[in-house]
């Protein structure tokens, strides 16, 4: 008895693995992990630590987010004999049950923000890389690099893109580890008399340095770090061919003095046709266009736009700018050259600014001209025309300007105004203010009707039922002047409306506002 009492006294002071005796209370614990038994410990805050110990060895496996299920039971019982699990066996069964059981793991990626585009990247080195292809398609020298820098204005932790020229940096460097060199006394005075009487010498052409100067991004890039699942990454190849390449954007060109439709097309680089097809105020490539009038023309665009300058020299024929001369006497329909143009040349040192491959700006560093250009001058008016309507209510164009079959004998096979077929005694208004200068009848033209226009139009109303004016009274644009009919060499009921400019006929359809 005495044997049996010693050992058990010793078994309790110097033997850890086993819980001492507590009565009332539990002091052995079984570890359940997501249902399964994991081993045994002596008290309930240890399941917690090595639960947590577990939970973090996982995660600092990897930079990612890692989800998992985590339901941690425990069964206590009171015992006066038993066995407790080593803590790193525990801890090894814990690991294999997470494992298990994880459920999704969450890419630390990069999302990159331009206007509204959005692309998501693994990696901080695909984001500089997708940004430095959007350079290096202008860099030739490989001077320019993409950097991130931390956006210390910003709430969240949000990073932009800058571009630095890396020759700079480079020289600054340099100029840092270079010693300056000291003078003092009669040599430095001597030096500082040398400058102030040197005089400031012109640059010559050489002198300049030519190339890339500058360049940064047209849009503020913005990159934020998230936790993405990897389905919801694209990958590098795919987020270059979707920034880089160019998408046709919808822009705005106003018309200015002296444009016509075929200048526009080349200075916007888009064929007239194609002009046409985007603008409904444009029936044709003969449609007149008017000064500040908005015209929809398609470029193309890339997602991220690079802005750069680059310093050239070229030698160029110019042309002088068109010298106007305003007339108030005159609309604006009106010009006339007084002196002819005559091209020149000379040598230029430029700051040429370009946004993508556009050029956006020109600044002239240096210009040496070997023959003066002459400037082409013009007079123009400044009088806005009167407008024009259609001159009759609904009805169907029956008949358009120009070249056709007879419709019977008598007829003219080649039209020159434009036929509606309406029902007789359909009201006919003045396409234009202006003063009657014929109201009666005109042989194959039936009853009609001609008004001079302020502008030095006239328009013709033909095939009329009735005339409601006399030669000499002065009408408003949309009176009333006639009603249709079929008078004269006529098919059928209709209103023949003709314009003259200059006294031949032309299309009057282009000149109608819609």
């Amino acid at each position: 008895m005495k044997l049996a009492a010693g050992i058990l006294f010793v078994a309790a002071l110097f033997l850890p693995s086993y819980s001492k005796w507590e009565e009332q209370e539990d002091n052995m614990f079984t570890i359940y992990l997501n249902g399964e038994n994991v081993g045994v410990v002596g008290e309930e805050s240890q399941a917690e630590e090595l639960l947590q110990a577990v939970r973090r060895e996982l995660v600092s496996d990897s930079d990612e987010l890692v989800f998992m299920d985590v339901d941690m039971n425990l069964e206590g019982a009171a015992v006066l004999w038993g066995k407790v699990d080593d803590t790193q066996e525990i801890k090894n069964r814990m690991r294999e049950v997470l494992e298990s059981n994880i459920k999704k793991t969450m890419h630390r990626s990069y999302v990159v923000k331009v206007n509204n585009y959005m692309v998501n990247l693994a990696s901080r080195e695909q984001v500089v890389e997708l940004l430095q292809t959007a350079v290096n398609q202008y860099d030739t020298e490989d001077k320019y690099q993409v950097e991130l820098m931390h956006e210390d204005s910003r709430e969240f932790d949000v990073l932009t893109a800058v571009i630095t020229d890396t020759s700079k940096e480079e020289a600054k460097e340099q100029s840092a580890d270079s010693i300056p060199e000291i003078r003092g006394g009669v040599e430095a005075a001597f030096g500082e008399v040398l400058t102030d009487v040197e005089p400031d010498r012109e640059k010559d052409f050489g002198d300049y340095k030519l190339g890339l100067t500058d360049m940064s991004f047209a849009e503020e890039v913005e990159i934020v770090e998230a936790y993405l699942d990897v389905t919801q990454l694209t990958s590098l190849e795919q987020a270059i061919e979707e920034v880089i390449k160019e998408q046709e954007v919808n822009a705005v060109y106003e018309v200015v003095a002296g444009d016509t439709l075929s200048e526009i097309a080349i200075k916007v680089n888009i064929p007239m046709d194609q002009i046409v097809a985007m603008n409904d105020a444009l029936e044709t490539v003969n449609t007149t266009i008017r000064v500040g009038q908005e015209l929809i023309i398609t470029i193309p665009e890339p997602e991220l736009s690079v802005d750069r300058q680059v310093t050239m020299y070229y030698e160029e024929i110019y042309d002088a700018p068109i010298i106007y001369r305003d007339r108030d006497d005159w609309y604006t329909t009106q010009t006339r050259t007084i002196q002819e143009p005559s091209a020149g040349f000379r040598r230029v040192v430029a700051i040429v600014s370009y946004r993508n491959d556009q050029e956006t700006g020109r600044e002239i560093l240096k210009e040496v001209v070997e023959s003066e250009a002459v400037a082409k001058i013009v007079e123009r008016g400044t009088i806005v025309p009167p407008s024009y309507i259609t001159p009759i209510s609904g009805g169907k164009q029956s008949s358009g300007f120009g070249r056709r079959n007879a419709p019977k004998k008598g007829a003219s096979s080649y039209h020159k105004g434009v036929d509606w077929a309406v029902p007789t005694g359909t009201a006919v208004v003045a396409s234009c203010g202006g003063t009657v200068v014929k109201a009666g009848w005109s042989s194959g033209y039936g009853y009609c009707v001609y008004i001079n226009h302020p502008d030095g139009r006239q328009t013709r109303y033909a095939h009329l039922s009735k005339v409601l004016v006399s030669v000499g009274q002065t009408v408003s644009q949309g009176q009333r002047i006639a009603l249709s009919g079929n008078t004269g060499v006529s098919t059928g009921p209709h209103l023949h409306f003709e314009m003259l400019i200059n006294g031949s006929q032309v299309n009057p359809l282009p000149y109608l506002d819609k």
